[in-house]
């Protein structure tokens, strides 16, 4: 099986900073794209950030210029470094994950348990 952990949520005042981790582990061959995902109360779940294992990223308009996605291939983890927070970046904090489990393997999904991070004064 294959499981990723996310860490590094919480409570910030607006303008702060916060950076999760997510950290894959389990019976891993190779890890595609991973990816940073949100849902507040009552809305969808949506992109935050993406990135190959090239390290070619995406971000949503919204966190353009604020966020930060990196990734450290050798230990299987990914980062979201969040600055000048906004109280609308409230949410719960998804990591995403493309693995494959083997050489011959397809690629599947998997998600973590999810992080809040809550912006408030």
């Amino acid at each position: 099986q294959v499981q990723l952990v996310e860490s590094g949520g919480g409570l910030v005042q607006p303008g702060g900073s916060l950076r999760l981790s997510c950290a894959a582990s389990g019976s891993i061959f190779s890890i595609n794209a991973m990816g940073w995902y949100r849902q507040a109360p009552g809305k969808q779940r949506e992109l935050v950030a993406t990135i190959t294992s090239a390290g070619r990223t995406n971000y949503a308009d919204s966190v353009k210029g604020r966020f930060a996605i990196s990734r450290d291939n050798a230990k299987n983890t990914a980062y979201l470094q969040m600055d000048s927070l906004k109280p609308e970046d409230t949410a719960v904090y998804y990591c995403n994950a493309g693995v494959k489990r083997a050489a011959w393997a397809r690629t599947s999904d998997y998600w973590g348990q999810g992080t809040q991070v809550t912006v408030s004064s």
